[in-house]
C-alpha cells in the first residue's frame, strides 16, 4: 500500500473519502508521562499550585481530539460522537497513564484523534509539574486499537 497523502506528481493533497462508506470506527491510543515519586504524590495530592492536574489534562485532551485537524496537515474535519481521555497513577511504574478513545460513524478514521488526545493531555501533565519536575519524560504513545473501514480491525500487541 502507498502513501495516501501524495498524488501522481508528489504533492501534498487531502484524501477523497467521498467514495467510502460510512461505518462505526473507533481508535484507542495510550501513552505515558513518567515522573519522579514526589511529583506523581503531589498530584495525587493535589498539591500543585495550577490545580487538579489529572483533571486538567483529561478536558485539554478532549479539546485536543476536537482541534486535530487544526494541528496535523491534512486530516480532515470530524464530527466525533465520543471522546473519552482517562488518566491514572501508577505510583510503581512512576507514571501517568493516558488512555483515549475516539468514535464516529463516518468516511474516515479516528486515529489520529486519539492520538492527539493522549499527546495533548500529556503536554498538559508536562506544562503544570514542570516547575516541580524538569526530567519528566512523554512515552509510549500509540495506537492500541482500531475497528470500522475498509482496512478492519487492529489491536497492538
Amino acid at each position: 500500500m502507498g502513501l495516501t497523502h501524495f498524488d501522481d506528481q508528489g504533492n501534498a493533497v487531502m484524501v477523497d473519502v467521498a467514495g467510502k462508506d460510512e461505518t462505526r470506527r473507533v481508535a484507542v491510543a495510550r501513552g505515558r508521562v513518567l515522573a519522579a515519586p514526589e511529583t506523581l504524590r503531589l498530584i495525587r495530592d493535589h498539591g500543585l499550585k495550577k490545580g487538579d492536574v489529572l483533571s486538567v489534562a483529561q478536558l485539554a485532551g478532549i479539546m485536543g481530539a476536537k482541534r486535530t485537524p487544526d494541528l496535523i496537515p491534512l486530516c480532515h474535519p470530524l464530527a466525533l460522537t465520543k471522546v473519552t481521555v482517562d488518566l491514572s497513577l501508577d505510583e510503581a511504574a512512576d507514571a501517568v497513564e493516558i488512555t483515549a478513545t475516539c468514535a464516529l460513524t463516518g468516511r474516515t478514521g479516528v486515529e489520529m484523534e486519539a492520538l492527539t488526545a493522549v499527546s495533548v493531555a500529556a503536554l498538559t501533565v508536562y506544562d503544570m509539574c514542570k516547575a516541580m519536575d524538569r526530567g519528566m519524560r512523554i512515552t509510549d504513545i500509540r495506537l492500541v486499537h482500531k475497528s470500522g473501514g475498509a482496512s478492519g480491525r487492529f489491536d497492538a500487541d
